[in-house]
């Protein structure tokens, strides 16, 4: 299967230093939003969906103030799913899946893009964003994004798969697909393991946030992007929990297994 890595959503918060370690504080720093787009025999498949068309066209009705201020999103439509997938020669309608990392809005935004797509999600995660039980979960969980989407979800066990279990046979999707669970910086959050046939890509969304995380023999993190992860996290031992046997993963595997994040733009570099 053909692989494309796309940035779908750059933001620009502040932090500098304290997000990626260059040399200055005062500036703002770059994340992006890493998205796959898989050729598949049967579609397209897209790993989250980054900001979609509606949050540019109309970003008060589904990107919260808050996320507006701190993220400092470019909000560029060149940079949405949709966009690239037609600039790839595709119709929106060859999208015919979506495996979501997660539902929170900077991943869920492009939903709304492609109508006619099976989104296929672990069930715990549905349930927390549908109940909207909190002010966090309705400021992170925005019902607006992905309200109309054709769900399918699953409960998060299966296979084996290097160590972890792992949801297989999603669905209308090759076996080459699957769903991974980290629990941690939500419920039901995931990650998503992709057999290009020469080695494993497993997408961690929001797993962890530096590259420099999964060195295992020193792992570290940039202060500031230690204090976001705190933050929002939903469930502190299972995010660190998960981490830790991301470690292992890449230690033990990482001739068969190759790991990234959704917001590090070094590791989407690494595919561009």
């Amino acid at each position: 299967m053909r692989v494309h890595h796309l940035n779908c959503g750059t933001m620009h918060p502040f932090g500098g230093k304290l997000l990626d370690g260059r040399p200055g504080i005062l500036r703002r720093g770059t994340m992006i939003c890493h998205c796959l787009l898989i050729e598949t025999n049967d579609g397209l498949v897209l790993v989250d969906t980054g900001i979609g068309l509606d949050d540019i066209a109309n970003p008060g009705g589904s990107l919260t103030r808050e996320f507006r201020l701190v993220a400092n999103p470019v909000l560029k439509e060149e940079e949405t799913a949709a966009r690239q997938v037609v600039s790839l020669g595709y119709r929106i309608e060859d999208v015919r899946h979506i495996v979501p990392t997660h539902l929170d809005l900077d991943h869920a935004g492009g939903f709304r893009d492609f109508p006619h797509a099976k989104v296929h999600i672990y069930a715990e995660e549905l349930r927390n964003a549908t109940a909207q039980a909190t002010a966090r979960d309705r400021s992170r969980f925005r019902k607006a994004q992905w309200e109309h989407a054709d769900f399918e979800s699953y409960d998060a066990t299966g296979d084996e798969w290097f160590g972890f279990d792992a949801v297989r046979n999603l669905k209308g999707l090759p076996e080459e697909i699957l769903l991974v669970p980290l629990r941690g910086h939500t419920l039901g959050h995931a990650g998503v393991a992709v057999d290009t046939g020469e080695k494993w890509l497993l997408h961690c969304g929001d797993g962890y946030f530096s590259h420099s995380e999964m060195d295992w023999r020193n792992p570290h993190c940039p202060p500031g992007l230690a204090r976001f992860q705190k933050i929002v996290e939903t469930e502190r031992a299972s995010r660190v929990h998960n981490q830790q046997r991301l470690r292992e993963l890449v230690r033990d595997h990482g001739d068969r297994v190759e790991v990234f994040s959704a917001h590090d733009p070094a590791e989407l570099a690494r595919y561009r």
